[in-house]
């Protein structure tokens, strides 16, 4: 008997903006980024993330090292 079905997939919805499937948020609040996501953003096992939030929007996941990039940008001036 199966009892959940991951469907992993990449659509291009527009230029540059990416939905990639499902996932399921285990018992310890673990996700797991689909291989094509990891693939596309050169995400590496390791690798730090921010997740951020909007009460409208919902979550964000984005690699730390563009904050700080940003973050250094900013200060900067």
């Amino acid at each position: 008997m199966i009892k959940h079905i991951y469907v992993n997939y990449m659509i291009e919805l527009k230029k540059g903006k990416y939905m990639f499937g499902t996932v399921k948020v285990g018992e310890r609040g673990q996700v797991v980024l689909p291989k094509e996501a990891r693939k596309k953003f050169n995400i590496k096992p390791g690798q730090s993330l921010l997740v951020l939030g909007d009460d409208d929007k919902g979550i964000a996941i984005m690699k730390a090292d563009l904050m700080k990039k940003f973050a250094l940008k900013v200060l900067e001036k």
